[in-house]
């Protein structure tokens, strides 16, 4: 019985060496690959040498955007620009988070009960994310003191 990993795209299934890497040990498992979409549309040998050339193309083309971006992060805070998202978090409600923590309460159960007081999600709780990254910035600053 023939075996084929169906792929939607080249790209879904890994980039640059990671692609090469696991299309050796497709193949050396007898497993074929399948692209429905791409560069790779079809139904290839997991070791053909066009497979293993645009695997490593994928990889530059991930580096090439990865370089834009952060370039465009630097041209942005450059110009004072503020990268991420606004803030949610203010002042109450990490005396709020640090009363609810204090009740060994978890992360989401905290979260649930904290409710954003401004912005465009006014209204909204903030992910345990959030939660957690608020109380990581906290006890960073309380221990530096």
């Amino acid at each position: 019985m023939a075996v084929t990993l169906v792929v939607h795209e080249h790209k879904r299934l890994g980039r640059g060496l990671d692609l090469a890497a696991l299309a050796e040990e497709l193949r050396a498992a007898g497993i074929g690959l399948e692209f429905l979409t791409g560069e790779l549309q079809g139904s290839h040998d997991p070791s053909g040498v066009v497979f293993t050339v645009l695997a490593a193309l994928s990889g530059m083309e991930r580096e090439y955007i990865r370089d834009r971006t952060l370039e465009g992060h630097e041209s942005a805070r450059a110009r004072g620009k503020a990268i991420g998202g606004a803030a949610v978090t203010d002042e109450n409600m990490l005396s709020m988070t640090l009363h609810l923590r204090a009740q060994d309460l978890s992360l989401r159960d905290v979260a649930a009960r904290l409710v954003i007081t401004s912005g465009k999600k006014k209204g909204c709780h903030p992910s345990a994310a959030t939660v957690l990254r608020m109380l990581r910035d906290h006890d960073q600053q309380t221990a530096a003191m």
